[in-house]
């Protein structure tokens, strides 16, 4: 009695302690600040990843987006930024933003993939979505993201 008591307090313990650790993963990209944006009729609400370790992590460990909703990296220059989907459970496609907000590229990234995706000019912006969302609305490379004042822009 005392083995199956202890063995069903450990299996709990256990197993909240996973759920907590991915929870705290999954919770800390989580609390980024939100910007809206727009593509012709079409609003976006991203996620903003400015900083080095908010970038870093972008939307790993996600299960899921909802249907207008993305990720924003903010980079502090121009540059030829890559990116890939180590550890990113979702299909996505990412649009590669000027400063003007004329997109660039677009690439579609499958997932757990550690391919390199680059943008066909330097950017200081990149945009992932769900893959597809993109085409589904008829956005395509030289189309036009309105963004929100972003500092150092």
């Amino acid at each position: 009695m005392f083995i199956r008591s202890w063995s069903r307090a450990f299996s709990g313990l256990l197993l909240s302690l996973v759920s907590f650790t991915a929870a705290a993963q999954d919770g800390a990209q989580r609390n980024l600040p939100v910007v809206e944006l727009s593509a012709g009729l079409y609003r976006i609400r991203a996620e903003l990843a400015a900083t080095p370790a908010s970038r870093s992590i972008g939307l790993m460990h996600r299960t899921q987006l909802g249907p207008n909703q993305g990720m924003l990296f903010v980079f502090p220059e121009q540059g030829m930024h890559c990116f890939w989907m180590r550890n990113t459970l979702i299909p996505l496609t990412i649009a590669f933003i000027a400063d003007d907000g004329r997109i660039v590229s677009l690439s579609d990234m499958a997932p757990m993939t550690e391919n390199g995706h680059c943008p066909a000019e330097p950017v200081r912006l990149a945009l992932e979505m769900s893959q597809g969302w993109f085409g589904q609305k008829g956005i395509r490379a030289g189309s036009r993201i309105a963004l929100p004042p972003l500092s150092g822009r």
